[in-house]
């Protein structure tokens, strides 16, 4: 059966190794997110959010060159609209792990709780699933790979929105300074929001599964 999907799906110099780039920048950033929110160093953290930022424009960058070859490619891999929908949904994580480090910047947030190092945190777990799926959808030998990766990553997003709803929950109790209370919420909903992201992605892959089985 493995070997059969391979065959279904067309050999493509182009738009695989695009896909892995745009993987791997997004688990790069995820990274680079987790040891920002888990820095006690102020300047170190600077540092981290311009790297943020930097990765933010490669992968801006990257998505730019996947539509370009969509548009000008007659033969694709899979479908078009599937290769618009991944491209998409990697790029909006990116754009969200981006957003809650501009926010934490920004607000001057300088203690983080745990909710959002643990947030960062299954970012990054999500990421490494993608970005090990993304390796495989090129040969497609082991779809099973790619379906387990999905579970994965549907279940992180669970964990995520249950941290994210607990904590909402105890901040509204607990937080008596509402200036606080919507910079907490604003950097939390920004990573909440990019672990939906991640399902998305998923969603995306098991659909290509599909349609090539």
């Amino acid at each position: 059966m493995a070997n059969f999907l391979s065959f279904l799906v067309p050999q493509d110099k182009k738009f695989f190794p695009l896909f892995e780039s745009a993987s791997g920048n997004l688990l790069q950033i995820s990274k680079v997110l987790v040891e920002m929110v888990n820095s006690s160093d102020v300047n170190r953290r600077r540092e981290l959010i311009k790297e943020i930022e930097r990765l933010e424009h490669v992968g801006d960058s990257t998505t730019h060159d996947i539509f370009s070859e969509l548009n000008k490619t007659f033969i694709t891999p899979f479908d078009r609209e599937d290769i618009h929908r991944l491209t998409t949904a990697i790029d909006d994580i990116v754009d969200y792990i981006h957003g809650s480090a501009k926010r934490i910047e920004l607000y001057k947030i300088h203690e983080y709780n745990e909710a959002i190092s643990k947030l960062a945190e299954l970012n990054n777990q999500a990421a490494h699933e993608i970005h090990s799926a993304m390796s495989n959808l090129r040969s497609m030998k082991n779809a099973n790979r790619i379906q387990e990766a999905c579970i994965k990553i549907n279940s992180i997003e669970n964990h995520a929105d249950d941290i994210f709803d607990m904590t909402i929950a105890k901040l509204f109790e607990e937080e008596k300074d509402a200036i606080n209370l919507f910079k907490m919420k604003e950097v939390l909903s920004a990573l909440e929001t990019a672990t939906d992201k991640c399902e998305d992605v998923a969603n995306v892959l098991e659909t290509i599964i599909i349609k090539s089985n």
